[in-house]
């Protein structure tokens, strides 16, 4: 992944850096990486794009915020009670998930008690069942919808006014920004809880991951790192203030 060289490189991006006060006294931002077993068919997949994907995050969003961000990200299981200590955590390829009963209720009570989950980087309708088996396990009884385009995440910091798919890697070298057959277009997700607040943002046939780690590279397209990282900036302001 070539980190230390990502890391060095001053990535460019086409919006402005704003100044944000949202720390409390003696208060540090930690990005939060989620691990979680494998289906039995499948191994695990939670440390894709690591570290590279989360360390270019944290530096742009230390960047384009005042947020006080710890430099490094912080990896937690998701049966592990230290999960409530942090406001924001990020998942990806959750097509591989698998959740046992008390992870799924760990899960589900670091929501309800005002925690948020950022989803990312899975495709197709095969994913999609495989993980939507999952979530039930958390809430059986709420249900993923469509976020709209007016919804405060996206505008709480930048104005984003249109989803964009962010195409993978392998999708870039193929001309295309969908990596399955059946993963276009691109969603974004939210379950609420019973106060409207939006606890969990599911990005589906989209890899905003990806964008993060190559945001620094000059063969993956700046449009697609831009939007992914605005993306990102948004949730965390969202989660740090509602």
């Amino acid at each position: 992944m070539r980190t230390l060289l990502l890391l060095a490189i001053c990535v460019i991006l086409s919006f402005p850096t704003v100044p944000l006060n949202l720390k409390a006294d003696g208060d540090q931002f930690t990005f939060i990486r989620l691990r979680y077993n494998g289906r039995l068919t499948w191994r695990s997949s939670w440390s894709v794009d690591y570290p590279a994907s989360d360390r270019n995050f944290i530096w742009q969003l230390r960047k384009q915020t005042n947020i006080d961000a710890a430099p490094r990200e912080k990896i937690i299981d998701v049966g592990a009670a230290e999960l409530f200590d942090y406001p924001f955590a990020y998942m990806l390829e959750v097509g591989s998930l698998r959740l046992s009963e008390s992870e799924a209720e760990n899960l589900r009570e670091y929501l309800l008690r005002g925690g948020f989950i950022f989803i990312d980087d899975f495709h197709g309708q095969r994913e999609w069942r495989s993980f939507y088996t999952q979530f039930k396990k958390i809430f059986p009884e709420r249900e993923p919808i469509d976020i709209p385009i007016s919804h405060p995440i996206f505008r709480c910091f930048f104005k984003i006014d249109e989803l964009m798919q962010i195409p993978g890697l392998r999708s870039i070298y193929s001309g295309r920004t969908y990596e399955r057959f059946d993963g276009y277009p691109a969603y974004c997700r939210g379950v609420y809880d019973d106060r409207g607040r939006l606890m969990m943002m599911i990005n589906f046939n989209t890899d905003l991951g990806d964008a993060w780690e190559h945001a620094a590279e000059g063969f993956y397209p700046h449009k697609y790192s831009d939007m992914a990282l605005k993306m990102g900036i948004n949730a965390v302001v969202y989660a740090l203030t509602h």
